[in-house]
């Protein structure tokens, strides 16, 4: 198992088969499964049960997949993610993140499967099935399939404000009993954020932005360990590793930082989200019985939703639909890099008092001082932290001693370094003007505005914490 990307970036990904011109024999005899999918021995014949295909991944290297888990690969919805980008507009801003949702899922059904067995094979106490390894493995691959175009450009920007609040899912865990709960902490862990879901999107996009990646996700492997805690079974580390988790943390955060909430990222996004909520009444997507869906109520019909991808740019962009005019002006400025006017932005504690409401003033103070009107500028607040909102995801990290594997404990702040963070949330407030003819004057005007908002805003601040 490789944990860094590998030096050769022409390999990108594919499949080591006879379809991809490979001298791997798909004529090979077949293979008898132990307690597969159903739970029992079986030996039967067709494709689920031929041989493990193996995959060159640019970041992991050779991956080998259970045959089950190409069969699901070879679905249209598996292959759906080849057309969705991993980071959505961050490709305009990043000429290297072109990587997508497919190559990432392949990554994090390897890295669950690496986890599982590693648990497997460190305490056959678990009764870790292959059933259990499969289904983990299947849940990794499978865990973004509900993406939309451009990722969470879809349903963190584009569907709340097409839909508001009607719609939304609550997953309620089942399938396995509560003394193999830690299971459902491997593809994405509710209690600190520490999963296979991270790990390899902090090594792939990493390698795609060109940003170095701090931490090293197989000394975890190596130390992962399950302890009972209070009845529940969770997932912990060894003592030593405190530092790493903390980089860890720390690593997620910048990369929202540098890339993901980049200024010139959130920019390109808008205006995206933009032109789909202008082009939605009027884009129109074919979904079961022939039924037609707009983009933003294709999400209900699996149909239609199969087939929305981040070509609706494309096919918008080049619609001859008059009624689609809006939307290509707003598409065209951006590919020709005419870009909404950047005014400022600036970061405030995670609990200063009503920015929301703040937004109002400051939304106020722009029109006065431009002559514009108030849905002319986009005023975006943007939550960055390490995962947990305001809290230390590392206060909910257990921990085991060599001494005693099987007791966990928790290791005090002032511990692992006295130079750790006292805050673990922040939010960015970034403004952008739609009006791409605005000219150098108002610009300046607005940003004067921005910064006599931004300065009473630091006046009422609390002070900052002094260390714990």
């Amino acid at each position: 198992m490789a944990s860094n990307p590998r030096d050769s970036s022409s390999t990108r990904y594919h499949r080591e088969d006879n379809r991809f011109g490979s001298p791997q024999d798909d004529s090979a005899d077949d293979l008898e499964v132990q307690e597969g999918i159903h739970g029992k021995q079986s030996s039967c014949t067709g494709d689920i049960n031929r041989a493990p295909k193996i995959f060159n991944d640019p970041i992991h290297g050779h991956i080998e997949m259970h045959p089950l888990l190409v069969r699901i690969i070879d679905t249209p919805q598996m292959q759906r993610l080849r057309f969705i980008k991993q980071l959505g507009g961050a490709y305009f801003v990043f000429p290297g993140a072109s990587h997508n949702r497919f190559e990432h899922s392949i990554g994090v059904a390897y890295l669950a499967g690496q986890l599982i067995k590693a648990l497997a094979e460190r305490q056959p106490d678990l009764d870790i099935s292959q059933r259990d390894i499969l289904c983990v493995t299947v849940a990794g691959l499978c865990h973004d399939l509900g993406h939309g175009p451009f990722s969470h450009l879809f349903d963190r920007k584009f569907i709340p404000k097409a839909r508001g609040n009607d719609f939304g899912w609550k997953w309620p865990y089942k399938g396995r009993p509560k003394e193999k709960a830690f299971l459902y902490e491997i593809i994405a862990n509710k209690r600190n954020g520490i999963d296979v879901d991270k790990w390899d999107y902090f090594v792939r996009d990493s390698h795609h932005l060109g940003i170095q990646n701090n931490f090293d996700f197989g000394r975890f492997l190596r130390f992962a360990r399950v302890c009972e805690v209070e009845g529940t079974k969770q997932i912990c580390t060894r003592d030593k590793e405190a530092g790493d988790m903390y980089d860890m943390f720390h690593t997620r955060y910048t990369l929202h930082r540098r890339a993901f909430q980049h200024r010139v990222v959130n920019n390109v996004e808008s205006m995206i989200t933009e032109a789909l909520l202008l082009a939605d009444p009027h884009f129109m997507i074919t979904g079961k019985n022939g039924i037609k869906f707009t983009m933003s109520r294709a999400i209900d019909d699996m149909v239609a939703y199969t087939q929305l991808t981040d070509c609706v740019f494309e096919n918008i962009l080049n619609s001859s639909d008059p009624a689609l005019s809006k939307a290509q002006e707003i598409l065209r400025n951006l590919v020709q890099r005419k870009l909404f006017k950047f005014i400022r932005e600036a970061r405030f504690a995670e609990k200063t008092e009503n920015l929301e409401n703040e937004k109002k003033n400051l939304l106020q103070k722009l029109v006065e001082a431009t002559g514009l009107k108030a849905e002319d500028f986009i005023v975006a607040i943007i939550p960055m932290d390490y995962g947990k909102k305001e809290k230390d995801p590392f206060q909910n990290t257990l921990f085991y001693t060599k001494e005693n594997p099987n007791v966990t404990i928790k290791i005090p702040k002032d511990q692992v370094s006295h130079l750790l963070p006292v805050r673990f949330a922040e939010k960015l407030v970034q403004v952008y003007c739609k009006n791409i003819e605005m000219d150098a004057d108002t610009v300046k005007k607005a940003k004067v505005q921005y910064e006599v908002w931004h300065e009473e805003l630091r006046n009422r601040a609390d002070p900052a914490p002094g260390p714990n």
